[in-house]
């Protein structure tokens, strides 16, 4: 007689069935194989709500493995109520060992953050995207969009950029400024700030987005180009900290986190945590570095 073992244990490794594991890996390798493209995937339900990183949580599950290293991120903390909370389902559902720093984990989750501290090419990071489709904001439809993907036309994003500029002096696209990937797709990097865009070109690790509510994969490679859209005469911008430093460490090369007192006053702190801690406690650690952070003053640690 057979013994039949699928209802043995009472969930499957890392909560999704293998099959829909088997979908999301294909998907995922064609998505490595066309970067910036956008593959659609089944987006299975999942015990938390989607837009509440769902596509993300797709993704590591489907990839993880039992001897993985996690860390998860959310806007650059490790103790955020989304990440402590994911943190606790994949290592409830998988029994891999978490982590709290950077340089340690085999596989980083985030959400609105890119890692201060540099990925290897060991590593892969994999994002929360709540909307992956960086023409939303000049086209409505659907179909409409797919055929602009398809026929790299992109008049539209390169006149919305240019009104911006014009009514306002500046181009206003903040967390999530579009980009393009290996000179052919139009991308959204997801909702991270301007500091982190430029650590997308030429990276060493893998990067994975997933959209769980809009049912959406795409990939960076490593070692691809991926530019910010800019004019000749009106170039990207990172975000500028050298008036402001973090109020624990006094670091300015680092993406800072605006706070206010009760009395109105602000200060800045570090966005990532983890980086914070090891910048306080002077442990050594290897920042990503870029010809934007280069234009800006020197820093001094004291």
């Amino acid at each position: 007689m057979i013994e039949n073992k699928k209802y043995i244990n009472k969930y499957n490794f890392a909560f999704i069935d293998e099959s829909t594991k088997k979908e999301i890996r294909r998907k995922l390798l064609k998505a490595v194989a066309i970067p910036g493209h956008q593959v659609p995937y089944s987006s299975p339900e999942m015990p938390i709500s989607r837009g509440w990183g769902t596509g993300g949580l797709h993704i590591t599950l489907a990839i993880i493995g039992r001897d993985d290293v996690f860390k998860i991120i959310d806007q650059g903390s490790d103790a955020s109520v989304n990440a402590c909370n994911l943190r606790e389902f994949v290592n409830f559902m998988t029994g891999c060992k978490t982590t709290f720093n950077t340089a340690e984990a085999t596989l980083v989750q985030t959400r609105h953050r890119i890692t201060e501290e540099e990925l290897n090419e060991k590593q892969i990071i994999v994002f929360q995207v709540p909307l992956p489709e960086p023409l939303r904001m000049v086209e409505r439809y659907e179909n409409k969009t797919l055929q602009m993907h398809a026929e790299a036309d992109y008049a539209k994003m390169w006149v919305s950029l240019y009104e911006s500029y014009v009514r306002y002096g500046a181009i206003m696209q903040g967390a999530g400024y579009p980009v393009m990937v290996n000179g052919r797709y139009i991308m959204s990097p997801s909702p991270i700030p301007r500091w982190d865009t430029p650590n997308l070109h030429q990276a060493k690790t893998l990067f994975l987005f997933g959209a769980g509510r809009e049912k959406r994969l795409y990939a960076v490679p490593p070692y691809t180009d991926v530019e910010p859209l800019e004019f000749e005469d009106v170039n990207f911008e990172i975000e500028d900290f050298t008036t402001a430093s973090c109020y624990k460490t006094g670091f300015k090369k680092a993406f800072l986190d605006e706070l206010y007192a009760d009395d109105g006053s602000r200060k800045y702190v570090i966005s990532d945590s983890n980086f914070l801690d090891k910048i306080d406690g002077k442990q050594e650690t290897h920042q990503y570095n870029n010809k934007y952070i280069d234009q800006l003053e020197a820093y001094d640690l004291e």
